[in-house]
C-alpha cells in the first residue's frame, strides 16, 4: 500500500507538472505565432516596403477578377454568398465554440482549450497586425462588394485557415480512414475557396489573402506543438497529425470518475487513455 500510494503521488506531480507546462507553451506559442512565421514575415516586409513587382501581382489579379465579377452578376452573388455566409468568419467561429463545447461535454479538458486558443490567438493576432500595417482596401471604379477595416492580413483568410485545421486536427479520429483524404481535400478547397472570393468581390488583395494563410498556419503550428508537447510530457507520446491531435478521442465510454483515472495513471505507456483524461 505505501509504495502504491508512493507511485500514485508521484504519478500525479508529474502529470500536474505536465499540466503547467502545457499552458504556459500553449500561451506562450500564441504571443509569438505573429513573429514565428519566417514566410509572413517576409510578406510582411515586401508590403510595408511597397514592393512593386507585389503591388503589380496585386493590381492584376484584381483587375481580372474584378472584371470577370462585374460580367457574371449570378456568379458573383454565389460568391458572395459564400463569403458572407457559408465562410463567414463569425460562422466558422460559432462552429468552432460549438466543437468546443462539445468537446468539454466529452472531458477532452486540453483539447477544449487548444481549440479555444488557437481561434482566439488568431483572431487576435490578425486584429492586430491589420492595426499595425494599416493597408487600405482595394479602391475599384465599380465595387461589387464592400468590407469595412483594414486589409492586410485578410481576416476571412486567416480564420478559415485556422477553423479548418482545427475541424481536422480534432475531429479526424472520428472519421473511418477511408474518408480522411476526403475530409483534407474538402478543408483545403474551402480555405482556398475563402481566399478566392475575397479577391474576386474586390475587397482584398492577392497578397492579403497569403498573409493570412500564412498567420494562420503559424499559429496553428504552434499551438499544435505546444499540445504535442504535453502529451509528450505526459507520457502519451506522439501523435500522428493525419490522424488528429487526440486519436483517444475515439473511445466511446469515458471514465469519468476517480478510478477510472487511476486505473490508467497505472496503465502501460502504450495503452490509450480515456477521453476523461485528454
Amino acid at each position: 500500500m505505501v509504495v502504491r500510494a508512493t507511485a500514485q503521488r508521484l504519478r500525479d506531480r508529474r502529470r500536474r507538472a505536465a499540466d503547467r507546462r502545457f499552458g504556459v507553451r500553449l500561451l506562450g506559442s500564441a504571443a509569438v505565432a505573429a513573429v514565428a512565421a519566417v514566410p509572413f514575415g517576409l510578406l510582411l516586409v515586401l508590403v510595408e516596403g511597397h514592393w512593386q513587382p507585389l503591388r503589380r501581382l496585386d493590381a492584376g489579379a484584381a483587375r481580372r477578377l474584378h472584371e470577370a465579377a462585374l460580367e457574371h452578376p449570378a456568379w458573383t452573388d454565389t460568391l458572395r454568398f459564400l463569403s458572407d455566409w457559408v465562410w463567414d468568419p463569425f460562422t466558422l467561429r460559432t462552429a468552432v465554440a460549438l466543437l468546443t463545447v462539445w468537446l468539454l461535454y466529452r472531458r477532452a479538458w486540453r483539447l477544449a482549450a487548444w481549440s479555444a486558443v488557437t481561434a482566439v490567438a488568431g483572431g487576435l493576432i490578425g486584429l492586430l497586425v491589420k492595426i499595425v500595417v494599416e493597408r487600405a482596401r482595394p479602391s475599384l471604379a465599380d465595387p461589387v462588394a464592400h468590407a469595412p477595416g483594414f486589409s492586410f492580413p485578410s481576416g476571412h483568410a486567416m480564420t478559415a485557415t485556422t477553423s479548418f485545421a482545427i475541424f481536422l486536427l480534432v475531429l479526424l479520429p472520428m472519421v473511418p480512414r477511408a474518408l480522411r483524404a476526403l475530409c483534407w481535400c474538402a478543408a483545403v478547397v474551402s480555405v482556398l475557396g475563402v481566399g478566392f472570393t475575397r479577391i474576386a468581390l474586390g475587397v482584398h488583395w492577392f497578397s492579403d489573402v497569403v498573409g493570412g494563410w500564412l498567420l494562420g498556419l503559424a499559429v496553428v503550428a504552434l499551438t499544435a506543438w505546444a499540445f504535442e508537447a504535453w502529451r509528450s510530457d505526459a507520457g502519451r507520446g506522439h501523435a500522428d497529425l493525419r490522424e488528429g491531435l487526440e486519436p483517444e478521442l475515439t473511445d466511446a465510454h469515458p471514465e469519468p470518475g476517480p478510478s477510472g483515472r487511476e486505473h490508467h495513471e497505472g496503465s502501460l505507456r502504450d495503452r490509450r487513455p480515456s477521453p476523461s483524461d485528454s
